[in-house]
């Protein structure tokens, strides 16, 4: 058995599209013809649906349950990748750069991590829309980020929230980088905060 087919969780898949469509548990049962209480078990991964009623969820949303599925996150909970797992990696020689990406964080979750090793091209600017971590745990990198440059070495940490434009790039061969980032499809909340 692959331990990397897991059973699919399509809750999560029906709430972004809900909230996408800006529609409550009402309207899309009222348009389903299924129950309030049952959609909402379906969106907490406390029911599995029927592919009928699969079916009828995706069309009060304007998609279908293929979609839905496609959309849908990975059952696992717990998720191991080995320092020698080949099929994490994405080896590239653009431009002259010679790295290594590994791909920490499998499937379709909340948070995306990936470690870069040697350099990658340093003219390559990001914008992520949420929040980004960058943890150098060998050799040293530059990055450049809001105007400033910053030096950082082994067991440095550089915190970058949402919409900072930036640009890194390897000071020292062999240069290992952890990336980790709130994933693209999650919306950043603000916290109302004491006044």
């Amino acid at each position: 058995m692959d331990e990397h087919k897991e059973p699919l969780r399509v809750g999560a898949a029906v709430r972004r599209r809900r909230r996408t469509l800006e529609l409550t548990l009402s309207a899309v049962a009222e348009r389903s013809g299924l129950s309030v209480p049952f959609l909402s078990q379906v969106e907490n991964e406390r029911a599995r649906p029927s592919r009928r009623s699969l079916e009828k969820v995706a069309d009060a949303l304007g998609t279908t349950a293929v979609e839905l599925l496609a959309a849908a996150d990975p059952a696992r909970t717990v998720d191991l990748v080995r320092a020698d797992d080949t099929s994490v990696e994405d080896v590239s020689a653009e431009d002259g750069g010679d790295f290594v990406v590994r791909t920490l964080v499998r499937g379709h979750h909340q948070m995306n991590a990936q470690e870069f090793v040697g350099d990658h091209d340093p003219g390559r600017e990001f914008q992520l829309r949420n929040d980004v971590l960058m943890h150098v745990t060998e050799g040293a990198v530059e990055v450049e980020a809001e105007g400033r440059a910053y030096q950082l070495v082994r067991g440095d940490t550089l915190y970058l929230t949402g919409g900072v434009r930036h640009r890194w790039r390897a000071t020292m061969a062999e240069a290992r980088v952890l990336v980790v980032a709130v994933a693209e499809h999650i919306d950043a909340v603000d916290e109302p905060g004491p006044k």
